[in-house]
């Protein structure tokens, strides 16, 4: 994989400095000033996404390509490959629940056919968004890569070729949603990982844009160059995909999600680029950065969030423009505030090719 690849969440499971792995059930140990951990469940893989409903936990565990309620060994509902197949040619990523409603995302391997589908009362409606992708491609107009392409060095060119990096380009078509969120009254507010975008799903069925996440540029000094093994390619600034990873309703009704920075993940030179974003109809805010590799936010009633950072082997809040640690979890991968807790998974196979996944609550 080169460490310029595009669109891919395999970037935020390239890294990994863990803390402490979980084994067992039962409470886990936190840090002083942290309320203790209790493992809910061990069942799963790859539980990346979750939601909770009352007493209802449901996963979307992306290894399995399968959605489950806790409880229960017999999945509700499949993505486009399942177990026992060696080679997942698809993933079931995101879940949402709200008014009786399941809402869960599926994409196949080559992204070509994604979808929202939603399950009510026995009935089952299915939106396409990749339909969606190839007709309007919300990202189109962004400009990606190197902005003035002919001023690069001939070896800088070279080198980039040579990792089959894209030099210069606009958005292209790509689809792969990652998560959902319940907007109320039956619409749907869904991250597009590849689209780069979040998307709004009707009652209807109909797809809109909400927001197209920003392009996310790095100046690519000579520990970076060096580091990417593109040695002649320092000086250049480099604009990156943003990579939505979760979309959450907060106080009021507002949006917040959380977004890889494109790229590599988890490289020190580059730092720790992951960030938060408030987002509206046609516009962005961000309101932090500075994450390692965020892959989900869960937001209280008082408006506390809280980030997994699955490259930090933990849970933070956002604090004056950036991370505040909250508590070590090694593999984190998903959070969720409900019935006054906070919720937390980890997928440490992620990380290390092996371990089972968890569901845990705080306090």
């Amino acid at each position: 994989m080169s460490l310029f690849s595009r669109r891919s969440l395999a970037a935020a499971a390239a890294v990994g400095v863990g803390i402490a792995t979980i084994t067992g059930l039962g409470a886990i140990p936190a840090n002083a000033g942290t309320p203790p951990v209790h493992v809910i469940s061990d069942a799963y893989v790859g539980p990346l996404q979750f939601a909770v409903a009352g007493h209802s936990i449901f996963v979307a565990d992306s290894a399995q390509s399968a959605l489950f309620k806790v409880g229960r060994a017999k999945a509700i509902a499949y993505g486009p490959a399942t177990n026992p197949n060696p080679q997942i040619s698809g993933d079931l990523a995101g879940v949402a629940v709200a008014d009786g409603s399941i809402a869960y995302t599926t994409s196949t391997g080559d992204h070509s056919d994604t979808r929202l589908t939603i399950l009510h009362d026995g009935h089952k409606k299915v939106v396409s968004l990749s339909a969606f992708e190839r007709k309007y491609n919300p990202d189109k107009r962004n400009h990606y890569g190197v902005l003035d392409a002919d001023a690069l060095s001939k070896q800088c060119t070279a080198e980039l070729n040579a990792g089959q990096v894209p030099i210069s380009y606009k958005g292209q078509y790509d689809s792969h949603p990652y998560a959902v969120a319940s907007l109320g009254h039956g619409s749907w507010a869904v991250a597009d990982a590849g689209g780069n975008d979040i998307l709004k799903v009707d009652p209807w069925g109909h797809v809109s844009v909400i927001a197209v996440l920003p392009v996310q540029p790095l100046k690519i000094t000579t520990a970076i160059a060096t580091a990417l093994q593109v040695p002649d390619c320092a000086g250049i600034t480099y604009r990156f995909e943003p990579v939505p990873t979760d979309v959450e309703v907060g106080p009021h009704g507002k949006l917040y999600v959380t977004t890889l920075a494109g790229g590599p993940e988890g490289v020190p030179a580059l730092g720790a680029r992951s960030s938060v974003y408030q987002v509206g109809w046609g516009w962005t805010h961000r309101i932090a950065t500075g994450f390692n590799a965020a892959t989900n936010l869960a937001i209280s009633p008082s408006g506390c969030i809280y980030v997994a950072e699955l490259g930090a082997g933990q849970i933070s809040i956002v604090r004056n423009g950036g991370p505040k640690p909250f508590a070590p979890l090694f593999g984190v991968v998903g959070v969720e505030w409900a019935n006054g807790h906070l919720y937390a998974s980890t997928a440490p196979a992620v990380l290390t090719g092996s371990g089972a996944g968890t569901i845990v609550r705080f306090g």
